[in-house]
């Protein structure tokens, strides 16, 4: 009998994902990094969302897309009241079935995670453009969530929250790790690992360096690497606690848009 209800719950809540991406409005749009590499991307809006709501910038993890990665998580943002805006950085791929247009336009281009910032800067830049002017969220996944500690750093007055999902470390973040600007920081931060990642070896210590430094941290059981701890079918299991915590950090540090 639990199990009929559990399934009347999460039918119940995929019409209400359904229902909300029904009345979203989509848009597709490039940008121009500072080096000059186009980057694709969506605005993500609902009705009676203005452009002074709060906004978060959605970046992807390595191997993905926007799309993606993002697709399934969008419909809840916008019932909570922010404008999203979601790109490809130029270091990605298929990993969940989609294109990165980004990555297709750079041909045979290598690129390192690093090398990735000026992605990160076009989109922020080209939110301000389009007149999103309310308060700001970046919130990475996996090894963006490493760069976006290095965005809210080098612009404390345009960022004014980080969310990180299994920010990423060591050697192939070379550079550009968020150790080094975690105590640099001034916003806040929510820091979120699934449960399995805490045996990895560099993430206890990474997480304690967090704590430290002031920031909020979440450990999801059960969860998955990066955003897709938020992604019910990724999980295999309920993500509301996940949620509730993530929705919880937003509104007290951007307020919403209703």
């Amino acid at each position: 009998e639990s199990g009929e209800i559990m399934k009347k719950i999460l039918a119940l809540i995929a019409a209400l994902a359904i229902s909300s991406a029904a009345v979203a409005e989509t848009t597709s749009v490039t940008m121009q990094a500072a080096d000059g590499v186009t980057v694709y991307g969506e605005i993500y809006t609902a009705p009676g969302i203005p452009k002074s709501a709060p906004l978060i910038l959605l970046f992807h993890q390595g191997g993905g897309d926007s799309r993606g990665e993002y697709t399934p998580l969008v419909p809840r943002l916008l019932d909570a009241g922010y404008n999203l805006v979601a790109i490809d950085q130029r270091r990605g791929g298929d990993r969940f079935d989609g294109e990165n247009r980004t990555l297709a336009g750079v041909g045979d281009t290598e690129y390192s995670y690093c090398d990735v910032v000026p992605d990160l800067e076009a989109a922020l830049a080209f939110a301000r453009e389009q007149g999103f002017s309310g308060k700001t969220a970046a919130w990475g996944s996996s090894y963006s969530a490493a760069l976006i500690f290095k965005l809210g750093v080098d612009h404390p007055d345009e960022i004014d929250a980080i969310i990180a999902f299994s920010a990423a470390s060591g050697e192939p973040m070379a550079g550009c790790m968020p150790e080094p600007y975690s105590e640099k920081i001034t916003q806040p931060v929510l820091a979120l690992r699934p449960g399995r990642e805490m045996e990895v070896p560099y993430v206890p210590g990474q997480v304690k360096l967090f704590e430290e430094h002031g920031h909020q941290t979440y450990v999801a059981n059960p969860g998955v690497h990066g955003s897709s701890m938020l992604n019910e079918a990724r999980v295999g299991a309920p993500t509301d606690d996940t949620w509730r915590v993530v929705l919880e950090f937003l509104a007290d540090k951007l307020g919403t848009g209703d």
